[in-house]
């Protein structure tokens, strides 16, 4: 597997507000478990409501939480282009963030109750890479959004370990293969096809319950 098959990296005027790669790379392991607490956070809070609106406020609320202290852009939407090292797509114009973001929201919002929650989750996480909203933390965000919105839609903190997100970043490869299927599809004729990465996300799924039984003491049969 190549280098740019493994990681796809947002090129944009961004500084850095850490420049040595030991302490980025500490502050960036300290910022995901931030991250993914805020999550958890969303997830019980949704629950104990009993009700959930996908807003804007909560995707820059998760992305803050990853760049804090690493970018002058932590919990805003990029200030300009983008481009995609080891991508074909080419995310539009900054200045169509804001209201591409609520189109996602909406969708979301309207399809609630009738997708069902691998599809919501999956939509997720190809608009808001296929948006590209930040600067960098894209994938990091759309990640744990996804999973956020597949747990409360689901109406459960799934347990189990690997988590779907932790997945990912082990198999980087069919998660960007899902991404350029459903790019494919909705630059031929603007149709929605995430069902690559509904594929993917429902097997992601299964692992991690699967392995949460077995933590458990079920026995599954040899076939599974």
């Amino acid at each position: 597997m190549s280098q740019s098959e493994e990681k796809r990296d947002s090129k944009a005027h961004d500084p850095e507000l850490i420049s040595d790669p030991i302490l980025k790379a500490e502050a960036e392991a300290r910022n995901g478990l931030k991250q993914y607490d805020a999550g958890l956070q969303a997830i019980q809070t949704a629950l104990e409501r009993g009700v959930f609106r996908l807003r804007p406020s909560l995707i820059l609320g998760l992305h803050r939480e990853a760049l804090a202290g690493l970018s002058p852009f932590a919990g805003n939407w990029r200030p300009a282009s983008v481009s995609i090292q080891g991508s074909q797509h080419h995310p539009p114009d900054n200045f169509l963030v804001p209201e591409l973001i609520e189109d996602m929201c909406d969708y979301v919002n309207e399809h609630w109750e009738t997708s069902t929650p691998i599809h919501l989750a999956s939509y997720i996480m190809w608009r808001l890479n296929w948006i590209h909203p930040f600067a960098d933390g894209n994938g990091r965000t759309s990640r744990i959004l996804s999973y956020v919105v597949l747990s409360i839609r689901s109406g459960s903190i799934l347990p189990g370990v690997p988590t779907i997100p932790d997945q990912i970043v082990e198999n980087r490869k069919s998660y960007f293969d899902a991404l350029d299927a459903a790019d494919a599809a909705y630059l031929a004729d603007r149709r929605i096809d995430v069902s690559q990465m509904e594929s993917l996300l429902g097997s992601m799924l299964a692992t991690q319950l699967t392995n949460f039984y077995r933590s458990a003491g079920g026995d599954l049969p040899a076939a599974l």
